[in-house]
């Protein structure tokens, strides 16, 4: 079953949910609030994505961190913040079980359930 991962507030995971449903795509959601996040399941996606792919500079938890830890973030540093605070990972998330696809774009999910 195709999984949307992200957090039940963000506009654009509204945005997102509100699209499979007016097209009839069942998915499962997972809140990283209250179902976590496994360390083995963030390096399988850091595997294919990339770390800074992975990682939201442009939200509210980012501005959040310590200007010292924005400026020396790597790829471990980045993986434990995603960890610590999956709320910081890109949103949505969607795992169609062959691909994963960051962000919300109608003509990409178009694309991917045609």
């Amino acid at each position: 079953m195709i999984a949307i991962y992200g957090i039940k507030n963000c506009d654009t995971m509204k945005k997102a949910m509100r699209w499979l449903d007016e097209h009839g795509v069942e998915y499962r959601f997972h809140d990283y609030r209250k179902d976590g996040l496994d360390a083995k399941q963030l390096k399988a996606w850091e595997k294919e994505l990339g770390w800074e792919q992975l990682l939201n500079r442009r939200g509210q938890l980012w501005r959040k961190l310590p200007q010292s830890a924005r400026d020396n973030i790597d790829r471990e540093t980045a993986l434990k913040c995603m960890l610590d605070n999956p709320g910081i990972i890109k949103r949505p998330l969607l795992d169609t079980g062959e691909h994963r696809v960051l962000g919300f774009n109608p003509e990409q999910y178009q694309s991917l359930f045609a």
